[in-house]
C-alpha cells in the first residue's frame, strides 16, 4: 500500500492517500490553526502517527519547518551535551537519546509522506500517546541530568585547580621567605 496506495484507495491506502491530500492542501502557509478538513473523519486517528500531516495542513510548510526545527534543536543540544561529557557512558547515553529522537522523527515523517510504510512510530513530543510522551520526557530528564553533572564536574575541577595553584603559590612564598 505504501508503494502505490491508489491500488487499494478504500482499504490499505486510505490513510496514506488522505495524509498526502492533507499535506498538499496546506501549501506554504496552511489553512489556519484548527481549520483542517482531513481531521474531521477523512484521516482516521489524525492525532496519532499522522499528526504531522494535520500540522502540515493547518500551518503549512512553514509550520512543519518550525516543528522540525524545534525537534532538531533538541537533537543538536543532545549532541553538544554528549560532546562535553567527561564520562564515556554519559556521552554515549546522551548521544543515544539524541539518536532516538532523530530516528523516530525521520521514520514518522517518512511514513506520513509515503516514503516508508506506516509503522506506528510516534512523532516525539507531538503525537498523542501517553507512553511515548512519558518515555520521551524521561529521556529528556536523563539528558538534563547528564548536562548538570557535566557542569558540576567542570566547576569542581576548576575549584580544585584553583585551590592547588593557590596552595602551591603560598608554599612557594613561605618557602622562599624562610630560605632568605
Amino acid at each position: 500500500a505504501s508503494l502505490n496506495p491508489f491500488l487499494d484507495a478504500e482499504g490499505k491506502g486510505y490513510q496514506l492517500i488522505n495524509s498526502v491530500i492533507s499535506i498538499a492542501h496546506g501549501g506554504l502557509f496552511g489553512v489556519g490553526l484548527g481549520n483542517s478538513f482531513q481531521k474531521y473523519g477523512y484521516l482516521p486517528e489524525p492525532e496519532t502517527d499522522y499528526i504531522m500531516s494535520i500540522i502540515s495542513e493547518e500551518l503549512g510548510f512553514i509550520g512543519v519547518l518550525v516543528v522540525l526545527g524545534l525537534l532538531f534543536y533538541l537533537m543538536i543540544q543532545g549532541a553538544i551535551i554528549a560532546n562535553r561529557c567527561v564520562s564515556l557512558y554519559s556521552s554515549m547515553l546522551a548521544l543515544g537519546i539524541s539518536g532516538i529522537i532523530f530516528i523516530q522523527t525521520c521514520i514518522n515523517i517518512a511514513a506520513m509522506s509515503g516514503l516508508f510504510p506506516g509503522t506506528g512510530v510516534t512523532l516525539p513530543f507531538i503525537s498523542y500517546g501517553g507512553s511515548s510522551l512519558l518515555v520521551m520526557s524521561t529521556m529528556l530528564g536523563v539528558m538534563a541530568n547528564i548536562s548538570m553533572q557535566n557542569k558540576y564536574r567542570v566547576a569542581y575541577h576548576k575549584e580544585v585547580q584553583t585551590a592547588r595553584s593557590m596552595s602551591a603559590t603560598s608554599s612557594l612564598t613561605k618557602g622562599g621567605a624562610s630560605v632568605d
